[in-house]
C-alpha cells in the first residue's frame, strides 16, 4: 500500500494487471471500478479475474467494499468482441471468461466485510448478475436492468439462473430471464433487487454517505450479521436460529460487543 498525500490509503493492484479493475481504499471504505468505460465495463477474461483479486485483497483491510462501473455505467455484461475470439479456438476456451467472473461474484458471498453494489447506467446480463451476487444494492434512478441473453438467443452464464430465482422467485425469474424486458429502479427495489433508489441529483453523495455509514460500524458484527445471513439461506430455520443463538454469545463474550454496551449505557 502507498500513503497519498491527502491521507487516503491507495492499494496498488498488482505489476501484471492492466488497470481494468481499479481499487482504492479510503478509510474504512474499499472501492473497486470496473474500469474499461469505453466498452461500458464488459466483462472480458483478464476482468473476471482481477475482480476476484481485488475483492479479495480489499477484504481483509476495510470494512465496506463498494462497487461501481468506470464512466457513468455499471457493466453491459459479457464482452462479445472477446466472446468471438474464444469461440473460433472451441468450447475450451471460453471457460475461462465464464470461469473468473463466476468465481468473482461467488466470493462476495464469502467475504468477512458487505459488497455494496451502487448501480447507474446500464446494467444488463453479466453487470445485472454480479449486482445480485452482491450484498446490498443502491441504484440510480435512471437505470437500466435487464438480463438480455435471451433477447441475443443467450444463456445467462455469470450465475443469473440460479440467484435470480432465490432472490425474486421462480416466477418473476422465468418471466424476466426469458423475455429480457428492462426493469426500473423502482421495480428492481420492489423486487427485492436493490434495496435502495436514489435521485439523480446526489447519487454520488448518497452512496457515499449510504457506505460510509456502514463502515462505521462495529467490523466484528458486521461479519457476523453477513455471514448469518448467508449461512442461513442454506440451513432450515430451526438450524439457522440455533446458528443465530450460539453466533450471538460467542459475540457477546468478545471485545467489541462490550465496547458497544458500554457506549449504548453511556450514550
Amino acid at each position: 500500500m502507498s500513503e497519498r498525500t491527502d491521507g487516503h490509503t491507495t492499494v496498488p493492484a498488482p505489476p501484471a494487471a492492466a488497470d481494468v479493475v481499479r481499487t482504492r481504499v479510503d478509510g474504512a471504505v474499499g472501492h473497486v471500478v470496473l474500469n474499461r468505460p469505453e466498452a461500458m465495463n464488459a466483462i472480458t477474461v483478464e476482468l473476471g479475474a482481477e475482480l476476484e483479486r481485488a475483492l479479495l485483497r480489499l477484504a481483509d483491510q476495510v470494512n465496506v467494499i463498494l462497487v461501481r462501473g468506470a464512466g457513468g455505467n455499471f457493466s453491459v455484461g459479457g464482452d462479445f468482441h472477446e466472446l468471438e475470439r474464444l469461440r473460433v479456438r472451441g468450447r475450451e476456451a471460453m471457460r475461462p471468461l465464464f470461469a473468473n467472473f463466476g468465481r468473482a461474484c461467488a466470493a462476495i458471498a464469502g467475504l468477512p466485510v458487505p459488497v455494496v453494489a451502487a448501480v447507474e447506467g446500464y446494467a444488463m446480463a453479466g453487470g445485472f448478475e454480479l449486482m445480485q451476487a452482491c450484498d446490498i444494492v443502491l441504484v440510480h434512478e435512471n437505470v437500466k436492468i435487464a438480463d438480455n441473453h435471451a433477447r441475443f438467443g443467450q444463456v445467462p452464464g455469470g450465475g443469473g439462473t440460479q440467484r435470480l430465482p432465490r432472490l425474486v422467485g421462480r416466477q418473476r425469474a422465468l418471466g424476466h430471464i426469458l423475455s429480457g424486458e428492462r426493469l426500473t429502479a423502482a421495480e428492481a427495489v420492489a423486487w427485492g433487487l436493490a434495496y435502495r433508489s436514489l435521485p439523480a441529483d446526489g447519487f454520488d453523495e448518497a452512496v457515499n454517505a449510504f457506505v460510509a455509514s456502514l463502515a462505521g460500524r462495529n467490523r466484528d458484527a458486521l461479519t457476523r450479521i453477513k455471514r448469518l445471513v448467508h449461512a442461513g439461506l442454506d440451513l432450515p430455520p430451526a438450524e439457522g436460529l440455533a446458528l443465530e443463538m450460539e453466533t450471538v454469545l460467542d459475540h457477546l463474550g468478545g471485545e467489541s460487543a462490550a465496547a458497544g454496551i458500554a457506549a449504548f449505557k453511556g450514550a
